[in-house]
């Protein structure tokens, strides 16, 4: 390659998902430093070294698949979401147990979590059905049938290891895509009925006892202040104390007392918060929205119904994970196991928002790099 023809290829090169995420993880890795090192627990002292080769092995895959064309990932859909499932069940009967949760596959030193796979995998197999099948028809509730079992299996899977707040968010993804698909208003208002009604007998029927608690921490968190209301009550402890400017790096008392549990996880935008303040948390915030618009700026611009189909997927795995988390530590939500993109600890997350990047730079691309 000529240097005429490679700054030509720099040129069209999409960058702007890559350097969203880049930012946002840069923002990421100082707060995991700051709250890891500013606790009194040792262990958790070199996460944020073990988080940047994560980020590194992330945004390679992600850089490789960006030079995929998008018709090779659509031939792959379904591969992928089959050997995802295939995991799930493996996870199942070999997985690590960790507080008595199975949802890890170790290999090695490293463990991997299937389920955060698995989101994009459904995204790529939903999106390759709803673009073969009638892709101008209106869907009715007969026509979700089938579609919806591609995200009803995995689901099922990861709720019983178990993870409702993961086979939850993949439900919730696959309505957006099917609402961009063109869903009739009338099966949505049945939909959204049958939900509450599910939503009741669930909770009565089918929810263990510490997610009943969660509910009603929610409602009222100080029904169990020092129980299963303490996450709750923390959180917003640390978020309030924050202000306008924060307290400053490494100040949060939240992390450095460890009164605020699994603040590198979960609950690592309170301690952002707590650091850094109102204006901090609106930067931050500014940040999301500019990479959920440009996924969604993205699906408007291309030609094939199937890339758009996926840049609205990616964009509602996106969305619904920066929504839910910062809802569950405001208070605004029950609290779920969502992590926060590019913030929250987790090797098998970051590679999933890398494969993410990667497919969308792959559409973006298609449109004047692969001509």
């Amino acid at each position: 390659m000529n240097k005429s023809i490679f700054l030509e290829f720099i040129k069209r090169y999409d960058f702007s998902f890559f350097g969203t995420v880049l930012a946002i993880f840069f923002i990421g890795i100082i707060n995991l430093y700051s709250a890891t090192h500013s606790t009194i627990n040792p262990v958790t002292d070199d996460l944020y070294q073990t988080q940047m080769v994560w980020f590194c092995i992330s945004m390679g895959v992600g850089v490789a698949i960006s030079f995929l064309q998008p018709k090779t990932i659509f031939q792959s859909a379904y591969f992928f979401y089959i050997l995802n499932v295939m995991l799930l069940i493996l996870t199942l009967v070999i997985g690590k147990n960790v507080m008595g949760a199975t949802r890890w596959i170790a290999l090695g030193p490293f463990s991997i979590q299937p389920s955060e796979f698995m989101k994009i995998s459904t995204v790529l197999a939903v999106g390759r059905w709803f673009y073969k099948f009638n892709p101008e028809k209106e869907l009715g509730l007969y026509d979700l049938i089938f579609p919806f079992l591609f995200v009803l299996i995995p689901a099922g899977l990861v709720i019983v290891q178990p993870d409702l707040g993961t086979g939850l968010l993949m439900i919730l993804i696959f309505f957006v895509m099917a609402f961009y698909r063109k869903l009739m208003w009338k099966s949505i208002a049945i939909i959204a009925v049958a939900s509450l009604v599910c939503g009741g007998f669930a909770y009565k029927y089918g929810l263990k006892d510490y997610q009943r608690k969660r509910i009603i921490n929610f409602l009222d968190p100080g029904a169990d202040a020092k129980g299963s209301g303490y996450n709750a009550i923390q959180s917003k402890i640390a978020i309030g104390s924050g202000q306008i400017v924060g307290k400053g790096f490494k100040k949060s008392s939240q992390a450095s007392l460890n009164y605020l549990p699994e603040n590198h996880t979960d609950f690592i935008f309170s301690v952002y918060n707590e650091e850094h303040g109102f204006l901090g948390a609106v930067f931050l915030i500014i940040l999301y929205l500019i990479l959920i618009f440009r996924f969604i700026w993205l699906a408007s611009s291309v030609n094939k119904f199937y890339d758009s189909l996926v840049s609205i997927g990616i964009m509602s795995i996106f969305f619904w994970h920066v929504f839910i988390n910062m809802s569950m530590v405001t208070g605004l939500l029950p609290i779920v196991g969502i992590p926060l993109p590019l913030m929250s600890y987790g090797g098998s997350n970051l590679l999933t928002f890398g494969i993410c990047c990667g497919v969308a730079t792959s559409i973006s691309n298609a449109r004047n790099l692969f001509q």
